[in-house]
């Protein structure tokens, strides 16, 4: 049985995190620099790049469409 604190659980996930976040800041930067070569470029608007970006997540978690239109129809008949 080990003999960790839950602060000695904290430190060590604290200094994994920072571990990640430091070997994820390079494609942090690419994945900017793309965005902004696309902007510059005039191929696609930051408006474009941001639905382009959520239809990706919304496929890649396997979200139906149908169901968010839906969604989507319903609070903006409550809110409008």
């Amino acid at each position: 049985m080990s003999n960790n604190t839950k602060d000695d659980y904290i430190i060590e996930y604290i200094k994994a995190f920072d571990t990640v976040e430091r070997e994820m800041e390079p494609f942090k930067d690419h994945k900017r620099d793309l965005k902004k070569n696309y902007i510059e470029n005039g191929w696609l608007s930051k408006e474009d790049i941001s639905l382009a970006v959520k239809a990706y997540r919304m496929i890649k978690r396997g979200d139906s469409i149908d169901n968010f239109i839906d969604m989507h129809d319903n609070i903006k008949k409550r809110i409008i």
